[in-house]
Formats: C-alpha cells, sequence, structure tokens
C-alpha cells in the first residue's frame, strides 16, 4: 500500500532533515506563515451557501445540526448522514456564528461558506441551472480532427476492424493500451463514474457505454438530480471527451478507449457557469460511494479556491467536507483518478496563488503546505500529471515530488466531442482519464482488489522514468523510480491487465 500524499510528502522532509544535520546543518525548518486571510464576506440579505459539518456521521448527529440550521435562518439544501454533512443556503448574514451559538448539543464541528458570491441554484423551490460550461482544468480548446465531423458508418459491434481514429492515437500506444485491450477489454461489471459536465450518450463511441440508471446531476445546489436529461451535456464537451479516452467503444467507428469493456456513470458537476463548487464534489463522491461504482475521474480543481487552506475557517470546512465524501466513496470500494493541474506550479514547494478566488475579485495570497488543491491532493486520489507524445512533461503541468503518483499523456488528445464528433484537447484533464481507464482494467482483472491495492498497483506498474527538462515551470527533481515530474512512472495499462 502506498503512502499517503501527506506522509510521503513527510518522509522527503524528514530525509531532507537528518541530511542537514548529518551535514551540521540546522535541523528543522522555521514555522510556516499563516495563508493570507480570504474573508468572505456574507452580508445580510444576501443568500450565500455553506457546509455544516457535524462531529460525527449518522442521521442523529445531522438532524440535530438541522434544528440549529432552521434556528439560524438556514435552509438545509441537501444532508448527507453518511458523512455527517448539511448542505445550507441563509440570507443571515452572521449564519456561521448563529449555527453554532444555537447548537445546543455541541454536534456542530466547523461551518464554512463554499463560494464568494450568491448561489442562484439550489435552494428548495428554485429551478436549477441547464447544465454545465468548460471546466478551467482545460488547456487549450477543443479542435476538430480528420475523424470527426461526420460518423465512419453505423456502430457495429466487431473488433474485427480498426476504429479509424485509432492509427493517430499515440496516447494509447504511450501507456500500451492497445495491447492491453487484446488482452482484456475491460469488464462491464466495472463503472467509471466521471465528475464532470456531463457524457453525450448519443455520441456513436459511447452510446453503448454510458449506464443512465447509475448517472445523476449535482449542480442543483448539491442536491442529486435524477431526471432522464439532468446528467447531459448542454455547452461543454469537457466530460464527453474524458470519458471517451476511458470508455469509447471498439466499435469500428472513431477511436478506442483505454477500457472499451467497461461502463461509464455520467456525474455531472460542472454547473453553468463553469464551476464545480465543494457542495457539488460532495455530492459527486457520496453518489459514487452509494452507487458503488468501481472508478472516479475527477479532471477539475474545486472552486473556487484552487488551494484550499486548513487555516482558514471556510476554506478548512468546504475542504472537509470533500475529504470526508472522498473516505466515504472509497470506503465504499471506489479508486479515484485526479489531474494534476495546469498552473506549471510545483505542489511540493508552492507559496503564493494569484487566482483564487475565481468566481469573484482574485488576490494575491501566500499559502502554505495546508493549503492543497483538491481532489488531486487528498489522500486516497491517484493524482495524474500530464505528457507529451515525446514523452516529456507538458509544459502546462504542475509537478511536484510526493504530489504526483503517476503521469499519463495530456497533450493533443483525440477523443470524443459533442454532436458525433471526435477533437482534440491538452491539459492534465486528459491525462487523468488514461489512468482511470487503467484502474478500471485493473479492477476488471483483479474484481475483488481494494482502493488502496488499486492505487498500488497502478503506481507500482507504472514504468519508471527519468528526470527530463520542460520549457516551464519548476525543474525536474528526484529519481527514475520517482520524481517530480512522473512521480512512480508512466501508467501502463498492459501490466495491468497481464499480472
Amino acid at each position: 500500500m502506498r503512502m499517503s500524499h501527506s506522509r510521503r510528502a513527510l518522509a522527503v522532509a524528514t530525509a531532507t532533515t537528518l541530511a542537514l544535520t548529518a551535514l551540521g546543518g540546522v535541523a528543522g525548518a522555521a514555522d510556516e506563515p499563516e495563508s493570507t486571510p480570504v474573508p468572505i464576506v456574507t452580508p445580510d440579505g444576501a443568500l450565500f451557501s455553506y457546509v455544516v459539518n457535524t462531529e460525527r456521521a449518522g442521521a442523529a448527529q445531522t438532524a440535530l445540526a438541522t434544528k440549529a440550521v432552521k434556528r439560524a435562518d438556514g435552509v438545509v439544501v441537501q444532508s448527507w448522514p453518511q458523512i455527517g454533512v448539511v448542505v445550507v443556503h441563509s440570507a443571515n448574514g452572521s449564519f456561521r456564528e448563529d449555527v453554532v451559538a444555537l447548537d445546543r448539543l455541541g454536534v456542530i464541528e466547523s461551518v464554512g461558506a463554499t463560494r464568494t458570491v450568491s448561489p442562484t441554484e439550489g435552494t428548495p423551490g428554485t429551478d436549477a441551472p441547464a447544465g454545465a460550461k468548460e471546466s478551467r482544468s482545460v488547456v487549450g480548446k477543443g479542435q476538430k480532427s480528420s475523424v470527426g465531423g461526420t460518423v465512419d458508418g453505423p456502430s457495429r459491434s466487431t473488433a474485427a476492424d480498426p476504429d479509424p481514429g485509432e492509427v493517430t492515437q499515440w496516447d494509447m500506444e504511450m501507456i500500451k493500451a492497445d495491447q492491453a485491450i487484446e488482452v482484456n477489454p475491460g469488464s462491464s461489471r466495472v463503472t467509471v463514474g466521471v465528475l464532470d459536465s456531463g457524457i453525450d450518450a448519443a455520441h456513436p463511441d459511447l452510446a453503448s457505454q454510458v449506464d443512465a440508471d447509475q448517472s445523476v446531476n449535482c449542480t442543483d445546489g448539491g442536491r442529486p438530480d435524477l431526471s432522464a436529461t439532468g446528467w447531459l451535456p448542454t455547452t461543454s464537451d469537457h466530460g464527453t471527451h474524458v470519458a471517451g479516452t476511458i470508455a469509447a467503444a471498439q466499435n469500428g467507428t472513431g477511436i478506442v478507449g483505454v477500457a472499451p469493456g467497461v461502463k461509464l456513470a455520467s456525474v455531472k458537476v460542472v454547473n453553468d457557469d463553469g464551476y464545480i463548487y465543494p457542495e457539488y464534489a460532495v455530492c459527486g463522491f457520496v453518489w459514487a460511494g452509494l452507487e458503488r461504482m468501481d472508478v472516479t475521474n475527477n479532471s477539475y480543481y474545486v472552486d473556487p479556491f484552487m488551494y484550499w487552506c486548513e487555516d482558514q475557517p471556510d476554506q478548512a470546512a468546504a475542504k472537509e467536507a470533500v475529504r470526508r465524501a472522498v473516505e466515504f466513496s472509497t470506503a465504499r470500494g471506489v479508486v479515484h483518478a485526479a489531474a494534476a493541474g495546469n498552473a506549471a506550479t510545483d505542489l511540493a514547494n508552492n507559496t503564493s496563488d494569484a487566482s483564487s478566488p475565481n468566481d469573484s475579485a482574485a488576490v494575491q495570497r501566500v499559502i502554505n503546505s495546508g493549503c492543497e488543491e483538491i481532489p488531486a491532493e487528498l489522500d486516497g486520489v491517484v493524482s495524474v500529471s500530464s505528457l507529451t507524445q515525446a514523452g516529456n512533461l507538458s509544459s502546462f503541468s504542475n509537478r511536484g515530488l510526493g504530489k504526483i503518483d503517476v503521469s499519463a499523456p495530456g497533450s493533443s488528445i483525440l477523443s470524443t466531442e459533442l454532436d458525433g464528433t471526435w477533437g482534440l484537447k491538452s491539459g492534465t484533464s486528459m491525462a487523468s482519464p488514461h489512468v482511470a481507464g487503467v484502474l478500471a482494467l485493473l479492477k476488471s482483472a483483479h474484481p475483488r482488489w481494494s482502493p488502496a491495492r488499486l492505487e498500488a498497483a497502478v503506481r507500482a506498474q507504472a514504468d519508471d522514468h527519468e528526470c527530463t527538462t520542460t520549457t516551464a515551470g519548476p525543474a525536474c527533481v528526484g529519481t527514475p523510480a520517482e520524481n517530480s515530474f512522473y512521480g512512480d512512472g508512466i501508467a501502463d495499462a498492459l501490466d495491468a491487465v497481464d499480472r
């Protein structure tokens, strides 16, 4: 079993301290600075969204918290007793202080606003948004390829004829997925939840792959919307592109995914303005656990903060709610892959952020090691960096020793788009679904393996790669066995089904 991100980072820091001690240097480091406060102002009369976390999970605790919420002029949008989280809307400017003061039995652990602007959805009795725009985790604009535009004949179930786009899928060759599917294309009993902007279930490469019964829309204030069309995409093809990389059908049409034999579930967490707020992510992860999915792909970071700081009360409460949701779904058998991010940043030595909050006026702020990109930096999540066709780290990709678990292709990736087309996109958003597909193949080959064992396997089977150079961002550090660019190496789909 691999060490958690935090323990691995601690191991690196400890080794450095011991080395300094041996050389006669000063052991230990100065205390980190506090992160720059970014207060979320909630004036009276303005509606805001909050998470209320109880000290323990369970219906009794959330029921008691709900009573305090109502006394503090809050409206419960969604209650998750499984993890002790209640999503609340309130126009009471002092809701955070009042709900704690009115919690007569002391069951509330933390309260935090989840965004810096008023919600336009989710309060009971209001209308939900229509759909989603492109996730901010994408680098580059989708570009139609020669495979796209029109469908190359009817979809067919035979794999005898190659799909026309396969000849350009260098990414599948890099991770040996083209060889892996000859051994095992994945089991239809394995489901990958695509937490994203929705999947076009009418696409000829995806029509046979999507399980509508397990799909859900979480952008209605964090409530699970099970309507027949709620989980479909509207303006964004991001989720559809991600889905094709994971499991586009081997059917003689378009392209082939890493694991064309597995099923997909559309878990819509991107709202119509392109934001993935904490309550949406909480809904998505809990839903994946309740449905006992096998894998989730998370090609995004949770808005509105690129890094969520544990020494800021609002940010800490929201981060804790997402962490609990990830932990819950993991305990229910779900393993997670996530994009490492596109800021060309060394996550192991990150001290500043000028992009947050991104739903209002961003500020320049100091951050510390308690400020993390979520979900990629949470324990129990496989963090994925992006590679070019030459095998180098993509210039935009985040990196970091002890922060990156594995790497995968992410530059100019051909996959499915809306209206029966195919196109190219770049980003760690495109790298992560390759790893989700490999995890799905692992689960297909080893259906009894736990998430921890699957995580350990995808790292152990990754092909070691020595440090390389890149035109942007900090230099690579580490060994071929583990370094800041490739983590434990390049994901290997063939080993997933051949061992």
